[in-house]
């Protein structure tokens, strides 16, 4: 593949309510496709923000058609902050949106951030509600990150994001697959906020903790992690499976870390286990595979280093500059934005479940 030389903004809001992602990104491709991130930045949301997000899940059409506008307005205007701060030529905003409802059973999936507002607020041509036409071709929808770790870091074995969700993907015979694993940060914050805090900083409240073996064998036992992939995870399924028991009293927060952090760490290494052992056996014996780590999960020092100890052998894991670990899904959406402006495929069908590889994403512009 061969395109010109475009640089793209990818605009990134995940389901543990960080804050706005924002990354511009230089694309130009001769025999490949090289990315150079010129400016990054995370802007993180407000009180009233953060409330409205979380609150979208239980808004009524007409609150949630009005709330997707008034985000869109949002993001508009904090591109145009972003752009003033950093005067490089802008050709393309690439938005993910913010997820309130993943359903693809029920051929939904819903991210606010309206495009075109997006749009009218920029005067730069805008991508964005990548994951709908994914549904209704049959797909999950998600993940949708995979198609750049084929492209753009095709040399580690398995590239695993910590965000909301944990997320996989790899290479198996020439095919890039990926899927949901388990909660993350959506888990650890969500009991977090018993104690009025927003995140464990480091994991130091986990590890202080006593797994509760009871509990992890219950959250073990959760009929998802019997799926094989493609599979997806939204907050309706966190919510069913999780948030009676982070809200039952008499389970300490700190136990509960422990326990929740054990649990991420023994889905992420199995899935892992289960699914290298075919490169395992046709490694070379000095031959480590290797697994590209990224999101804010990796500031978590207990759970990176639980992840590591309960890691197989021939497992490496590596965590990159600080830049790709904070920014990787926002570089990555401005790839899609920038696939699907070429009207190249930015889906893949053995990612997703899809009927066919597809390029997704509404366009608008001039």
């Amino acid at each position: 593949m061969k395109f010109p030389k475009l640089n793209a903004i990818g605009l990134m809001s995940g389901t543990s309510l960080d804050g706005l992602d924002i990354a511009l990104v230089e694309f130009n491709a001769s025999n490949k496709l090289n990315y150079h991130v010129l400016a990054s930045q995370t802007i993180a949301y407000n009180l009233e923000w953060k409330s409205k997000l979380e609150d979208a899940f239980h808004c009524n059409e007409s609150e949630l058609k009005a709330l997707d506008l008034e985000y869109g307005i949002w993001l508009g205007s904090r591109v145009n902050e972003f752009i003033k701060n950093n005067p490089y030529k802008v050709d393309l905003i690439s938005s993910h949106g913010h997820t309130v409802f993943h359903q693809p059973k029920n051929k939904i999936s819903i991210q606010i951030g309206n495009g075109y507002e997006i749009f009218k607020q920029t005067n730069i041509p805008v991508v964005n509600n990548f994951r709908q036409q994914d549904v209704l071709l049959g797909g999950q929808g998600a993940p949708l990150v995979p198609m750049g770790d084929e492209l753009l870091f095709p040399a580690y074995t398995f590239c695993l994001n910590l965000g909301g969700f944990s997320n996989i993907s790899w290479n198996d015979s020439k095919l890039r697959k990926a899927c949901d694993l388990s909660p993350c940060n959506i888990l650890l914050n969500t009991i977090c906020r018993r104690l009025k805090l927003n995140f464990d900083d480091k994991g130091m409240l986990a590890s202080n903790g006593k797994i509760n073996s009871e509990l992890l064998a219950k959250w073990n036992a959760i009929p998802f992690y019997m799926q094989a992939p493609p599979k997806s995870l939204g907050r309706e399924w966190f919510e069913l499976n999780f948030l009676a028991d982070i809200l039952n009293e008499s389970y300490p927060v700190e136990d509960l870390l422990a326990t929740a952090v054990q649990h991420i760490t023994y889905q992420i290494n199995l899935f892992i286990q289960n699914t290298g052992k075919k490169f395992i056996a046709t490694a070379l014996p000095s031959q480590k595979l290797t697994c590209l780590v990224t999101g804010g999960g990796v500031y978590n020092q207990f759970l990176m280093a639980q992840l590591n100890e309960n890691a197989q052998t021939g497992i490496q894991f590596i965590i990159p500059e600080p830049e790709l670990v904070d920014f990787k899904e926002a570089i990555l959406f401005a790839l899609l934005g920038y696939l699907r402006w070429n009207n190249e495929i930015n889906v893949l069908a053995s990612v997703t479940g899809a009927l066919r590889d597809h390029s997704s994403g509404t366009i608008y512009a001039n």
